[in-house]
Order: structure tokens, then C-alpha cells, then sequence
């Protein structure tokens, strides 16, 4: 048996709140038992409420981040967050088109749960032509899910989620979970799509509070499980759980939204219960 754990390399913007982005991928992919390495796309000035400016890393940064540790160690999984520019959008399809058997988990981050937006147009253009169809699960909630997709004439509608689902995986990619956070159900309901249609549909139940960093969570997570060699669907309800998990015990340690507490199952059950029953 080696003495490595699964590596996972996480491309994504830094977060100074931890609470998303670059500092919640390495937190999840450690707790899931994987050693995570990080390339920088991004420097973001944010809190808890939301992201008030973005400075993009320089390009040949980023594929020089990248190249070093793939040429020095084994990655077993590639997670992709926020990207920070279209030119980083570009070498980072290229870095990963050299790697086409390692799963690729992207999540499409597209603005923040304020709504402050972290992609344009031609960035969104990109994503769709260079990194779905190496794309191996897509994770965008309903709002991403419905953004990404465009009709025949390249204009935007508002289709069914299934609908959508059928769209992105003609634009390249194997499965597309979208998640239902941000419809107005009474639970939470993520549907796991693949070439044959639907895969499998889990249902959660709704807390209360808004989440800063719960779709990172959630794809690093399905990331992190892939490297231990995971199915995909196995790979998908685990991380969706242990994502619940998290955002159960989550806490508001400022004046926005409420973190997922990612390492929850270190801490004693007693304290971590009494501390989320005064948190929300």
C-alpha cells in the first residue's frame, strides 16, 4: 500500500475569508484524506458578504504554477474554480489537455452568492469551447446551469433543468450536477446527468442561513473522492453528504453569510452539535 494519499490539484482564485475559493478547496480535499496542491488564478479582496475586486494572475504564472507540480508529482484528480481571465482560461485547457485520463471536476464560478459578477462573456465562450469537453462532472447550481447554455441562435433562454442538463453535455462534458440551492423548493434537490440522461436525484433538506463556499466544497469534495478511486455516482452522493454535513455545523463568523465547517467530523459530536444549534 503507498505511503502517498491521492493528490488533487485545484486551480482557483485565493479567498482571504477562507470561506470559498482557493483556502475552502484545500480544506476539503484534505478532510477528504488527500493531499491538496493549489494553483492561484486569482487574488480576490473579499469577506463573508461578497467579492469587491478580483486582480487575475498572469498567465504564464499559472502555467508555470501548474507545470512545476505535475512534473513532480502524481495527480490523481483536477479541480477548476473561479479563473480569473479568459487568457487563464486558455492555458489552463492547455495544461490539462496534456493530462486526458486524469478526471477533471469543474466548477463554473460565475459570480458570488452576492451576485457580484466574476465572468463575462467572452470568458463564458471560452469555458463552453475549451474546458467542457474535457470537462468530466460540471457542477454549476441552477443559475450557472441555465447561464451556461445558450439555444440554436446563440441567445440565452430560460429552459427546464433537465433541458439545461441535455444542453452542457452536447457542449463536451461526461456528467453535469446541478444543484438545486437556489430554486425555490422545499428541499434541496441536485440531479446527476449523464449521455443517457438522468443518473441519479438526491434530496436535502434546506437549512437556514446563505453559504459562502458551498459549491467549492461540494466539488472539491466529488474531486477529492474521484482521486480515491471512487465511482462517479458513489463519488457524487458521498460528497454531497458530507457537503450537507458541513453546512449543517456551518457558523457566521462575520457579518455575511455562514462557512461550512469542513473539518466538523474532528471535533467532538456534543460540542460541534451545541455550537450549531446557537450559530443559525
Amino acid at each position: 500500500m503507498s505511503d502517498i494519499p491521492p493528490i488533487v490539484l485545484s486551480f482557483a482564485a485565493t479567498d482571504p475569508s477562507c470561506g470559498a475559493g482557493m483556502q475552502a478547496d484545500i480544506l476539503t480535499i484534505a478532510s477528504m484524506g488527500c493531499h491538496p496542491l493549489s494553483v492561484v488564478t486569482g487574488i480576490t479582496v473579499q469577506d463573508t458578504s461578497g467579492v469587491d475586486d478580483v486582480q487575475p494572475v498572469d498567465p504564464d504564472w499559472v502555467a508555470d504554477q501548474a507545470r512545476a507540480v505535475l512534473e513532480d508529482m502524481p495527480v490523481a484528480a483536477f479541480k477548476i474554480g473561479m479563473l480569473g481571465s479568459l487568457e487563464n482560461i486558455a492555458v489552463i485547457a492547455e495544461i490539462i489537455s496534456d493530462y486526458p485520463d486524469i478526471p477533471l471536476v469543474f466548477d463554473p464560478v460565475l459570480a458570488s452568492g452576492r451576485g457580484d459578477e466574476l465572468a463575462n462573456e467572452d470568458m463564458l465562450d471560452a469555458m463552453r469551447e475549451l474546458l467542457l469537453p474535457q470537462t468530466t462532472i460540471l457542477t454549476p447550481n441552477s443559475m450557472e446551469a441555465r447561464r451556461l447554455i445558450v439555444d440554436e441562435d446563440n441567445e440565452k433562454d430560460d429552459p427546464e433543468l433537465a433541458e439545461c442538463a441535455k444542453r452542457i453535455l452536447r457542449l463536451g462534458c461526461e456528467y453535469v450536477l446541478i444543484t438545486g440551492t437556489h430554486e425555490h423548493t422545499p428541499k434541496v434537490v441536485n440531479n446527476l446527468y449523464g449521455e443517457r440522461g438522468l443518473v441519479r436525484s438526491d434530496s436535502w433538506p434546506r437549512l437556514p442561513g446563505i453559504y459562502h463556499g458551498s459549491g467549492c466544497t461540494l466539488a472539491a469534495a466529488i474531486a477529492a473522492l474521484l482521486a480515491n478511486g471512487l465511482s462517479m455516482e458513489d463519488a457524487v452522493h458521498e460528497a454531497q453528504e458530507y457537503t450537507w454535513e458541513a453546512l449543517k455545523y456551518g457558523f457566521r463568523p462575520g457579518m455575511g453569510q455562514h462557512i461550512p465547517d469542513r473539518l466538523f467530523w474532528a471535533r467532538d459530536e456534543d460540542d460541534v452539535e451545541d455550537e450549531s444549534t446557537t450559530r443559525h
